[in-house]
């Protein structure tokens, strides 16, 4: 009896315990897996974390310097910062998670099509891919936040957009590697429709650049949903975000300098953590590792 299609698939599949070993006896990885789950922890529970109401003024307490009370001082409103900043992860957080995975299940799907079918299909999909990678990413989430309105729902669309092509050239490419293997021609042999082909022997071949990818531009997006912010086209005040706290900073740089410090700061290190975190599992997915 013949082999199974998916069993004739050359690549072993890659554990989470495994991928987490590796990635632990890695100090960079390591490293960057901590950071991130500081900043997931941040969002998850920031409700019993902040220790004030991110959104309560206090204009007693107005620009006051970090010290016993407030761990990192006050903004103009008398609101703490370090209860903002950690509230500040989930929309953060949110638009980059969000993002990244419509624009990877999306780009992988049309990537996908545009690999296996070829013809056609495979020259609608990247020309439309084109026009879009032909704009500045920065240039197009801000025209496309302007013309829809600045919104959380819109920035999440907006850096979804920016980030389609990557994925949808990755899968292609990945899939016209794939599709000419032996394992496919094997599958096609044996009688399997090009869904199953696609779904069960190709797919599960290319998810590992593409998880890689993602890693590293869940970092470019809350850098992205930032700018959006600083601008005022993301997430709208009072709901803070490491963007937003950024723009009321800019009045305060010489009076109250730390409302600019620990947004950045906090920006720096989620974004370190994510690149130190995609160089592991790029490391760890590798082939010839």
């Amino acid at each position: 009896m013949s082999a199974p299609a998916e069993a004739l698939s050359p690549l072993p599949p890659m554990g989470f315990a495994r991928v987490m070993r590796g990635l632990l006896r890695d100090p960079r990885s390591a490293a960057g897996l901590g950071l991130v789950l500081l900043a997931v922890v941040a969002a998850v529970f920031a409700g019993w974390l902040a220790p004030f109401d991110p959104e309560a003024p206090d204009f007693i307490n107005t620009l006051s310097p970090p010290g016993s009370a407030h761990w990192l001082g006050t903004d103009d409103l008398g609101r703490d910062v370090l209860s903002r900043i950690i509230y500040g992860a989930r929309a953060s957080l949110f638009v980059g998670v969000l993002s990244v995975v419509a624009a990877a299940a999306i780009g992988t799907v049309l990537g996908l099509i545009a690999g296996y079918a070829g013809g056609l299909p495979d020259t609608l999909i990247m020309r439309v891919m084109d026009v879009i990678f032909a704009f500045p990413s920065i240039l197009l989430a801000l025209a496309i936040t302007a013309v829809l309105g600045p919104s959380l729902t819109n920035a999440v669309l907006a850096i979804a957009v920016v980030n389609l092509p990557i994925f949808v050239r990755l899968a292609r490419a990945q899939t016209l590697v794939v599709a000419r293997l032996d394992y496919v021609e094997a599958a096609r042999s044996l009688g399997s429709s090009h869904s199953r082909i696609l779904l069960r022997t190709v797919l599960p071949n290319i998810l590992a650049p593409v998880i890689v990818q993602g890693s590293l531009l869940f970092a470019s997006a809350i850098i992205t949903e930032s700018y959006l912010s600083f601008l005022g086209l993301g997430v709208q005040p009072p709901t803070p975000t490491w963007g937003n706290m950024l723009r009321n900073a800019i009045g305060f740089m010489e009076l109250a300098p730390w409302l600019a410090w620990f947004p950045g700061g906090a920006i720096f290190l989620t974004v370190l953590g994510c690149n130190l975190l995609g160089d592991g599992l790029r490391d760890r997915f590798d082939p010839r590792d």
